[in-house]
């Protein structure tokens, strides 16, 4: 009997809007974009860890803009390039591929993205694989 109650409650907060996975999914793809930077790929495994089913992952992570998702890429690059400075290019280029990584940047947009970001420092060779 308990077990009905609870789906009869959960079913009416659904109809009332009170239970919205979609929206929740959206908030949070914005949130946790913007306040940490994350991309697609680690804001969809956020999402999954917490129940929210693959329809709605997808659709909510693919409201965020590709442009929007390089932008703080470059921000975060931005940070760590100032933080490295004086390092070797390559020992830059692996911490900051790093740190891309677990927000989960895609690897060829990382190489690339750093890769400008050296060379606009001067450094003609980075060391930075050119295949993306």
């Amino acid at each position: 009997m308990d077990d009905e109650v609870a789906e009869r409650v959960l079913g009416r907060y659904t109809e009332v809007g009170l239970i919205d996975d979609a929206a929740f999914a959206r908030a949070w793809v914005q949130s946790r974009h913007t306040g940490r930077g994350l991309a697609r790929r680690a804001l969809a495994a956020e999402l999954r860890r917490r129940g929210v089913a693959d329809e709605t992952v997808n659709e909510a992570v693919e409201e965020l803009d590709p442009e929007q998702e390089e932008a703080a890429a470059r921000e975060l690059i931005a940070k760590r390039m100032a933080a490295t400075r004086g390092l070797d290019p390559v020992k830059r280029t692996r911490r900051i591929l790093g740190v891309l990584a677990r927000k989960g940047y895609p690897s060829g947009l990382a190489y690339r993205l750093i890769r400008e970001a050296l060379e606009q420092e001067g450094i003609d060779d980075p060391g930075v694989p050119t295949d993306e």
